[in-house]
């Protein structure tokens, strides 16, 4: 039987890096450089940022960020390899995305994807978000589809 458990992660740990890397490739693979706003391995080892894997019997499958920002959290990072895709990895890091930003006190999630990516969409709207407008630094874009949670 496959177990599929969540945790704290770093996002410089091997399986980790490696996750980001793909999730890094598909986005340059589907939009223009200047419209890829994902964040460096780097920036996702800041105080400011929340890193939580999820594994499956001991690999990593899945990853996704919480970056706590001034009134709000947003989503980034969120990736699951296409073979862990349907297990349920998704739905455990947005449980605890979710869980983590109540946690915090923050009172909306929001988030930034492109058009296209569909699965991601309907995750998301399964989780409540919905559409809003472009927020923080991000310009409107024909390749972002902004949404957001509060609660």
């Amino acid at each position: 039987m496959t177990t599929l458990t969540i945790r704290q992660g770093d996002p410089r740990h091997p399986q980790a890096t490696a996750l980001l890397e793909a999730s890094h490739a598909l986005m340059q693979s589907l939009f223009p450089a200047e419209s890829n706003f994902y964040l460096s391995i780097d920036a996702l080892c800041e105080e400011s940022i929340h890193f939580f894997v999820v594994e499956r019997d001991g690999d990593t499958v899945g990853c996704a960020a919480l970056a706590v920002k001034d009134g709000y959290g947003e989503v980034k990072s969120m990736f699951v390899y296409p073979a862990a895709r349907g297990t349920g990895a998704a739905g455990m890091l947005m449980q605890q995305i979710d869980s983590h930003a109540r946690d915090l006190g923050l009172p909306v999630i929001k988030l930034e994807t492109g058009p296209g990516l569909d699965a991601a969409h309907k995750l998301y709207h399964r989780h409540g978000f919905e559409l809003c407008g472009a927020f923080g630094d991000y310009p409107e874009s024909p390749y972002s589809v902004f949404m957001q949670k509060v609660f």
